[in-house]
Formats: structure tokens, sequence, C-alpha cells
């Protein structure tokens, strides 16, 4: 068990560093929201699917505290992701911030996420809790639910979510949705303004998406997926077309 904790921790720590180094590197470099949406989408996408198999590829301490508080994760084992989720995220900020010039990585912060100034941290606290919840709630039904219709490419899902939810989010809050991905930039560039909205909002929306998801759809598990008639809805059943 030692070792396949350690094993799982290299994989957080893999899959955490490059959406870290990859996220803020299309920040450094000037990408356009389009641009940084898709680095972040695409680093979840592509780190999911390599070791999701392995850690379950949360690389989010919001989504481990999710399958923590539904049970679906020993404690000892969630305590040693933050750890190497918190620390990789670092390690990736680092890894940028010596990489980049300055001026390139200090007229960013690093990628470190700010509340724009066309709203309040509450507001900001509100939007990052919902893009959260929107994360979370897909990461159940695709990766957590034995029924889902996308468990094969879970990764495509999650990071498209990522991908939605920074062109929706990011000019207003950076959208990190990921109290890690915040972490690490500011700490190496040190700003910390408005830095509980990254923390707090993000474990509020991951466990209202959690225990939603939870007792709606998988305790018990039901409904039965759409496909006989006597669900309700005649439609093909994943992995089934339909029948002209």
């Amino acid at each position: 068990m030692e070792g396949d904790v350690l094993r799982r921790a290299v994989a957080e720590f893999v899959g955490t560093f490059t959406l870290v180094f990859a996220g803020v590197s299309s920040i450094a470099v000037g990408g356009n929201l389009t641009t940084v949406a898709f680095a972040h989408g695409l680093a979840i996408a592509v780190m999911v699917s390599a070791v999701g198999h392995i850690s379950g590829g949360h690389f989010n301490p919001a989504v481990t505290f999710a399958f923590l508080i539904t049970r679906r994760m020993a404690p000892v084992l969630a305590l040693v992701y933050w750890v190497t989720q918190f620390a990789a995220a670092t390690a990736g900020a680092l890894m940028v911030k010596a990489i980049f010039p300055d001026q390139l990585t200090d007229r960013a912060k690093l990628g470190a996420p700010a509340v724009a100034n066309v709203i309040g941290s509450g507001a900001a606290f509100a939007m990052e809790a919902v893009l959260t919840f929107f994360l979370v709630f897909v990461v159940f039904a695709t990766a957590a639910d034995p029924r889902g219709t996308f468990k094969s490419i879970a990764g495509l899902a999650i990071g498209l979510t990522i991908t939605m939810d920074i062109l929706a989010g990011g000019p207003l809050t950076g959208a990190a949705m990921n109290p890690a991905r915040a972490f690490g930039p500011e700490l190496v560039q040190n700003a910390w303004t408005n830095a509980w909205v990254w923390y707090a909002a993000p474990l509020v929306g991951a466990a209202v998406a959690a225990l939603a998801y939870e007792l709606l759809y998988l305790r018990p598990l039901a409904p039965e997926p759409v496909g006989p008639p006597e669900t309700g809805l005649d439609e093909p059943r994943p992995g089934q077309t339909a029948l002209s």
C-alpha cells in the first residue's frame, strides 16, 4: 500500500505540474483568452487520460476534497494528494519563473488569479464556486459514475469543462477553480490579494456538486440509463447507434 501511495502521488505531481507549467506559460507568452483556456484544458485532458487510471487524475485539491467528503477516498491518501498538488503547483510556477524573462512573468504575476475591477470579491467567490461546481459535477458524471457515457474518455470531457470555464470566467476571476493552481503563482510572485477566494470558493462549489451527484445518482445507483421504453425515454444506450 505504501508503494501504491507513492506511485499515485508521483502521478498527481506530474499532472499538477503539467497543468501549472502549461497554463502559466501560456499567460507568460501573452496568449489571449482562447489560448490560455485551451492550454489549461488540454493539459488536464492529456494528463487525466494519461494517469487517471493510476491516481484518478485529480490535480486539484477541490476535486480531492469532493472525493473525500463522499467517502470515495481514504483521508490519509487525500492528505498525501493535497501536499503533492500544492508542491507540484509551486514547482511548476518556479520552473516558468526560471525559464522566462522577468518582464514576461512579472507582467501577469505568473498567472496568479485576480479579481477584475468590475466585480467585488463576493461576486468573484460566487463565480469561482459555480465554475468549480461545473467541473466537479462533470468529474463525477464521467469518472466516478460507472454508467457515464464518456467514462472511457473522461479526460476529454473534464478538459473541455476547464476550457469552457476559463472562457466564461477568466476575465473576471482568472477561473482557477483549483487552490493549487492559485497557490503556486501566488507564492512565487507573492501576490495574495483576495487570495481567500480561490481557496474557499472551489471547496464550496466542489462540495455542492459532489454531494448533489452522489445523493441523486450514485446512492443508490439510479436511474437506469435511457434506452428501453420502460425507462420513459426510448433512446440508444451508450455505445449503441440509433435504429433507422
